[in-house]
Parts: C-alpha cells; sequence; structure tokens
C-alpha cells in the first residue's frame, strides 16, 4: 500500500474543516468523508432545498389563488378571479349591469338571483363608500367654517364631485329597480339588503316608500301557467319591519340631515300596527303562557300542600287556604313588579 504523504493529509483535514461551505463544490472530499458526515451534509443540503422549495410553493400558491377561479362544482380553472373596480363610473356601470341582467329573466326570479342582484349593488356602494366620505373630508376642510355650519344646519347636501354624485344616484336607482320589480317578492332578508346600499350611499329618501311597498306589495305566485299576484295584509305582523333595519333606515337618515326622510321612515316602521302587533307577539307571549297556566300551578301546590304536608286540618278546607295564601304572594309581588316596570323611566 502507499502511504499517503504529509500534504494530503492535510488537504483532507482542511477539507472536512471546511465541508458545510465546499460540499457542493468539492466532490472529491465528499468521497472520503466518513458515511456520518456525508449524512450530516445530506441533511443540511436538503433541509436548504426544502425551505427554497416551500418557498416558492408558497409564492405560486398565492399567486394561484389571485389568479384562478373556482366554480360551482369546485374543479379550478384558470379565469382571472373578478376584482372590484375603484372607478365610481365602473361601479355604477357594474351595479347596473347586474340590473339590467335580472330584469331581463322571465317569470318570477329565485330568492338566490335577487339576492345575488342585491349583493352586486352592495359591492359597488360599498366601494364607492370610502370615496364619498374621502370627498366630503376634503369639502370640509377646504370650505369656510360658515359655510359648513349653515350647511349642516339647513339639512343641504355637502356638494362632491359630479361624477361621485352620478355614480351614487344609478347604483340606488339600480337597487330600488330590483327590489321595486313586481315579480320579486318582498323579504326580510332582501329589505335588509336595500336598506344596508342606501346607508353606504348616504340615500335614505328613498327607504320609506320602500317600507310601505314592504307592507302593501303583493305576492307573486304562479298560477294556472301564469303570473298572478296575492295582496297582502299590510297589519299582519309578518309584515312588520325588523327594529334592526328599522333602526339602521333611521340612522342613515339622520347621518344625511333629511328630517322628511326620518319622519317617512318612523311613520311607516315603528308606527304601523303590524311593528306593535309583532312586538306584543314577541315579548308577550312567555308571559301570557306563564299567566294562563298559573291558575293551575297553584292549585297544584295548594292540593299538595292539602294532602302532605299539613294534618291539622281537612283537605278541603287548607286547599283552599293554600290557593288563597299562593294567589295573594303572587297578586302583591307581582303588582309590585309592574309598578317598578311602568315606573323605572319616571
Amino acid at each position: 500500500m502507499r502511504r499517503a504523504n504529509p500534504r494530503q493529509i492535510g488537504f483532507v483535514c482542511h477539507s472536512c474543516a471546511s465541508l458545510p461551505a465546499r460540499a457542493s463544490r468539492q466532490p472529491f472530499s465528499s468521497r472520503i468523508l466518513s458515511p456520518a458526515s456525508r449524512q450530516v451534509a445530506q441533511t443540511s443540503v436538503w433541509r436548504s432545498t426544502s425551505a427554497r422549495w416551500s418557498t416558492s410553493v408558497a409564492a405560486s400558491k398565492a399567486e394561484a389563488e389571485a389568479e384562478a377561479h373556482v366554480d360551482i362544482n369546485g374543479k379550478a380553472t384558470s379565469t382571472p378571479a373578478p376584482r372590484t373596480p375603484t372607478d365610481a363610473s365602473q361601479l355604477a356601470s357594474m351595479a347596473e349591469d347586474s340590473c339590467n341582467k335580472f330584469l331581463s329573466v322571465d317569470g318570477i326570479p329565485t330568492k338566490q338571483l335577487t339576492a345575488a342582484a342585491l349583493q352586486s349593488c352592495l359591492r359597488a356602494a360599498a366601494a364607492l363608500h370610502p370615496q364619498l366620505k374621502r370627498a366630503e373630508a376634503q369639502f370640509k376642510a377646504s370650505a369656510s367654517k360658515l359655510v359648513t355650519l349653515g350647511a349642516e344646519r339647513t339639512g343641504a347636501r355637502i356638494p362632491v364631485d359630479p361624477k361621485l354624485e352620478d355614480a351614487t344616484s344609478r347604483i340606488s336607482h339600480a337597487a330600488y329597480n330590483i327590489i321595486a320589480h313586481p315579480n320579486v317578492e318582498m323579504t326580510p332578508e332582501f329589505l335588509e339588503l336595500y336598506v344596508a346600499i342606501q346607508a353606504q350611499l348616504g340615500r335614505p329618501e328613498s327607504l320609506p316608500a320602500v317600507f310601505e311597498l314592504y307592507a302593501n306589495k303583493p305576492k307573486p305566485i304562479v298560477k294556472d301557467g301564469q303570473i298572478a299576484y296575492v295582496k297582502q295584509n299590510p297589519n299582519a305582523a309578518t309584515r312588520a319591519i325588523e327594529p334592526a333595519v328599522a333602526d339602521m333606515a333611521l340612522q342613515t337618515a339622520i347621518d344625511a340631515k333629511n328630517l322628511d326622510s326620518a319622519l317617512g321612515i318612523i311613520e311607516s316602521s315603528y308606527c304601523r300596527p303590524a311593528f306593535k302587533r309583532q312586538k306584543l307577539i314577541k315579548h308577550g307571549t312567555a308571559p301570557a303562557i306563564g299567566l294562563a297556566t298559573l291558575p293551575f300551578g297553584i292549585f297544584g301546590l295548594s292540593t299538595g300542600y292539602a294532602a302532605y304536608w299539613q294534618n291539622t286540618m281537612d283537605i278541603s278546607t287548607a286547599t283552599g287556604i293554600g290557593v288563597a295564601g299562593i294567589s295573594g304572594y303572587f297578586l302583591v309581588v307581582g303588582s309590585l313588579g309592574m309598578i317598578a316596570k311602568l315606573s323605572n323611566k319616571d
């Protein structure tokens, strides 16, 4: 065997010392290394490669998710995902296109189609809302304090860019045309979407009319192959406007400083018999059931007391005393509770 000279041994040791930095460029030294050292080197190289691979995969996955479109069946396609435009005219055109497609449907549209059309208008209104707020803030910052104060006191609308004003009107009219269509059944979900659209746009002028439409609009049905309209009872509890929706509409009118719309909203929502009936049913059903079953409970307790908890009187006398005592207790305590409830705001 040939003996390795000291220069070669020094070269090998130097190669072992500099292995992590020169592992990919020293094939000769990697062959001289022991199997354990080669395993450590391969592990370090694999870790760096896996890190680069995971980073590249994450980046490509993010780009693919931004560009891929998933259809109804869950299959990914290469169609780019639609992005909501930011230009006011484009937003208005998007809402009007959705409205025109909806109005072109024959027959009674499904609830999903109506909700999709209103949600398209809501997305356009939500995208336009920051621009309206920015224009209002710029006007307040540039105009004099006296002009701003006068506009707030008189309730005049703060002037904004004509393009924004036109886009706001177009989106508002598109939403109204959808919900006022004769073949659209007025539901609480559709009414809430419409109020949210007008709240984003700051347009409460049409809300009283839509509330009246919600109470009186006939329900479309298909009868003998033709569309028929069933008249609704405006005073029914099912035709009542939800308090949260009425509050949002009233707050929109207050923010817009529109007194006529605020009074119309109050008159067409809170002052309706349907609203009072719904409130009575919602908050009075449980107390009414408890009050109706109270005599039976009192009689049962009195009978149990007379039969098992006393032995000084006959059963009929003890039952009468028990009924009188329990009834008196509930009468006194209930009267005090009603007085406290009715006089809590005095």
